[in-house]
C-alpha cells in the first residue's frame, strides 16, 4: 500500500469520524439506545484506524529526521541503530494499517451466539461437547469476555447433548477485537480421538462435535431489518413445564418457553431460567440471531457470494479440527496448523489456533483487495 493510496482511503474516514464525533456529543442520539450503540461501534472502529495512521505518521517523521542527521554527518552509531529500529517499526505499522483498511467481515465487531452439539459418537461425543464448552469459557476468560448459558441439555453421564451460549465483550471495540472476529472460524465439526470412559478394552474411538457461531443480533437489527419478521403475528409462544435440574420452580410451574416463527418454521425453546419471562427473553434473543443469519445468508446467495462455512452435518468426515488424545496433539485441517499442547488448548489456550485462521482470512482479504486495486488501475 503506497502512501498516496493510504491517504486517499483515509480522507473519507476522517470526515466520517468527525461527523460521528459530533453526533455522539448530541444528547438526542442517546435517546435511541440502538442507534447510539451502532454509532459507537463504528466510531470505535474508525478511532482505531486513525490512531494507527497517526502512529505511522509519527514514526515516519522520526525516521526522516534520523536519516537527515545521518546525511549531515551528525549521527553516531547509536543513531544508526535507532534508524534501523524505526524502519522496522514503520514496516510493521504500515502492515497493521493495511490490515485495518482491508475489506473485512462487517460482523467482526459483534458478540456471538455459539452452539455446541454432540454428534457422531453418542455419549462420548456429549462428554467432549462439555469439555469444549469449558474450553471456550477458558478462552473467553483470557479475553475478558462474558459467557452466559442460554439453553442446554445434559446427557446421562454428565455430558452435553447441546448447549447454546452468548459470548459478549465488555465495552465497545474495533472489529478486530470483536468476539465474532475471534470465534467465527470455530464453526464446523470438531473431531476427537481418544479412549472413551465407557470403553473397557482400551480402544481408541473417533467422535464428532458440531459448533455453530452466529453474530448476535441486537435491538438495532430488530428495528432496522427484522421489524416485520418479529411482529407478534409471526410468533407463536407456548409455555410448558420445565424438566431436568434447576431451581425450585422447575417441574412445578409452566416456566419453560417455546417460540415458533411461523413464516420460517424456526423453533427456539428455553427452560434453563427460573422464570417464564427470563426464558422468553432468552428465546427471543436466540430467535433474532437465527433470523438475522438466515436473512444474510439469503442475501449472499442472491449475490452469488459464498456463505461462510458452518456446520452442515455433524459427521466425522466433515471436520475442521482434530483433537488427538493419545498424541496430545491438535490439528487444524484448514490452515495446517498443529499444536502439541492438547491439555492447554482444552483449558482455553486457543490463541495460536485462532490466530492461524485469522491470518489465513487476513491474507485472503488482502489478496482480494490488491487484486481489486490492480484491476481498477488497469
Amino acid at each position: 500500500m503506497s502512501e498516496h493510496d493510504a491517504g486517499d482511503r483515509l480522507a473519507p474516514l476522517r470526515h466520517e469520524h468527525a461527523r460521528l464525533q459530533q453526533s455522539m456529543a448530541d444528547p438526542a442520539l442517546h435517546e435511541d439506545a440502538a442507534r447510539a450503540r451502532r454509532v459507537g461501534r463504528r466510531y470505535a472502529e474508525l478511532e482505531g484506524i486513525l490512531e494507527a495512521a497517526a502512529q505511522l505518521d509519527a514514526t515516519r517523521a522520526d525516521l526522516e529526521t534520523a536519516r537527515e542527521l545521518e546525511e549531515l554527518g551528525e549521527g553516531d552509531e547509536e543513531l544508526a541503530v535507532e534508524a534501523e529500529q524505526l524502519a522496522a517499526r514503520l514496516t510493521a505499522q504500515r502492515e497493521h494499517l493495511e490490515d485495518l483498511l482491508a475489506p473485512r467481515d462487517p460482523d467482526d465487531a459483534r458478540d456471538v451466539i455459539l452452539e455446541i452439539k454432540a454428534g457422531a459418537g453418542g455419549e462420548e461425543s456429549a462428554l467432549f461437547a462439555a469439555e469444549m464448552l469449558r474450553m471456550y469459557r477458558g478462552y473467553a476468560e483470557t479475553q475478558g469476555w462474558r459467557v452466559e448459558v442460554l439453553t442446554s441439555a445434559e446427557s446421562d453421564l454428565g455430558g452435553l447433548k447441546d448447549v447454546t451460549v452468548a459470548i459478549a465483550a465488555r465495552g465497545a471495540g474495533g472489529p478486530g477485537a470483536g468476539v465474532y472476529a475471534h470465534l467465527k472460524h470455530e464453526a464446523g465439526v470438531h473431531r476427537v480421538q481418544r479412549v472413551p470412559v465407557t470403553e473397557s478394552q482400551g480402544r481408541i474411538h473417533t467422535s464428532a462435535v458440531g459448533v455453530l457461531v452466529l453474530p448476535e443480533a441486537d435491538e438495532a437489527d430488530e428495528s432496522d431489518v427484522l421489524a416485520e419478521a418479529m411482529t407478534p403475528a409471526n410468533l407463536r409462544i407456548d409455555v410448558f413445564r420445565s424438566s431436568g435440574p434447576g431451581g425450585q420452580s422447575v417441574n412445578t410451574t409452566d416456566s419453560a418457553v417455546r417460540i415458533t416463527h411461523l413464516p420460517t418454521g424456526v423453533v427456539v425453546s428455553c427452560q434453563d431460567q427460573k422464570s417464564q419471562l427470563q426464558n422468553r427473553e432468552q428465546a427471543l434473543r436466540i430467535l433474532r440471531t437465527r433470523l438475522l443469519d438466515a436473512r444474510r445468508a439469503e442475501q449472499e446467495a442472491q449475490s452469488s457470494a459464498t456463505r461462510r462455512s458452518q456446520v452442515r452435518t455433524v459427521d466425522r468426515s466433515e471436520r475442521i479440527r482434530t483433537y488427538n488424545f493419545p498424541e496430545s496433539r491438535v490439528a487444524d485441517h484448514r490452515t495446517g496448523f498443529k499444536a502439541g499442547n492438547l491439555a492447554q488448548v482444552l483449558a482455553g489456550d486457543l490463541g495460536d489456533l485462532i490466530a492461524s485462521s485469522r491470518d489465513a482470512e487476513r491474507a485472503a482479504r488482502l489478496a482480494e483487495a490488491r487484486a481489486g486495486t490492480d484491476q481498477e488501475r488497469s
